[in-house]
């Protein structure tokens, strides 16, 4: 089974990050943590059945001897959408449904939670990072599970690619009536987000 799981927003520095989503949802976001293994930490908002997540390089951990995910690294500019995360009840069945380089599965805790992730060698994801990067959960417990409800639900997410055909092949089984993949002259992501103060866009 493969089903949306969250979506993520990179920014240079979690304030940063999570100051600009709160502006533009009009919600406080909650929740979040440290990941020692990436060294990098997020703060998240509940989404319904999905959540977002703020995620940004943290100064204060040692720098891992291998590359971030969400290909972090290499992140400069204001905060935006860069990724989408796909979860399975079974990694190494997605992995093999998936382009190569999508990673190899790595073991993880924060918490309570645990899981397990495809962390590419480089970082990035196929596609130019337009590729969702895949999940799971170990356990019942879900970060949705932890996160108040602001009345905040994900309506729509477009993931533009210049080879937008290409990407939905490869996306093979991976669907979600929430998920578009549209043309566009680079890879970017936009959201429609119900808010208790209507629509949003977060891009």
């Amino acid at each position: 089974m493969f089903k949306l799981d969250h979506i993520a927003v990179a920014a240079d520095t979690l304030d940063e990050g999570t100051a600009a989503v709160e502006q533009a949802l009009g919600v406080s976001l909650s929740g979040g943590g440290k990941h020692p293994l990436m060294g990098t930490h997020n703060r998240l908002l509940g989404l319904g059945d999905v959540y977002l997540e703020v995620i940004s390089i943290n100064p204060e951990a040692p720098a891992p001897d291998h590359p971030r995910w969400f290909d972090l690294d290499h992140f400069n500019g204001a905060p935006r959408l860069t990724n989408w995360i796909y979860r399975s009840d079974d990694l190494e069945d997605a992995i093999a449904a998936s382009p190569d380089g999508v990673g190899v599965p790595v073991a993880l805790s924060r918490g309570d939670l645990r899981w397990r992730m495809a962390v590419p060698a480089d970082g990035g994801l196929p596609f130019d990072n337009a590729y969702p990067a895949l999940i799971q959960w170990q356990g019942a417990l879900h970060p949705v599970d932890l996160l108040a409800d602001t009345g905040c639900r994900l309506r729509r997410l477009e993931v533009a690619h210049p080879q937008a055909d290409e990407l939905q092949q490869a996306l093979g089984g991976f669907a979600d009536p929430r998920v578009a993949v549209v043309q566009g002259d680079r890879v970017a992501y936009r959201a429609e987000i119900e808010t208790p103060h209507g629509i949003r866009i977060l891009q």
